[in-house]
């Protein structure tokens, strides 16, 4: 049950970042949705959002590295 919490806590930000690359894409060939009021404005909101993405999988894999690597300190103590 846990790994299936976690498969969905890194889904969720891979999603997000997926579609802050689409936005990047999109601006860069001139597809503009109505949303954002510039094109340069929709590009900013996509790496945003691309870039907080990939921190938040990147933080919860060295928090959980950081966090076996301890449990394996104190099994051989």
């Amino acid at each position: 049950m846990i790994r299936i919490i976690a498969v969905l806590m890194l889904l969720i930000p891979g999603l997000i970042s997926a579609y802050g690359i689409k936005l990047m894409r999109d601006s860069i060939f001139n597809e503009f949705y109505s949303i954002f009021f510039h094109i340069g404005i929709q590009f900013t909101v996509g790496f945003l959002l691309f870039i907080g993405g990939i921190l938040f999988i990147g933080g919860f894999i060295v928090y959980r590295d950081r966090k076996k690597q301890k449990q394996h300190r104190n099994k051989d103590d």
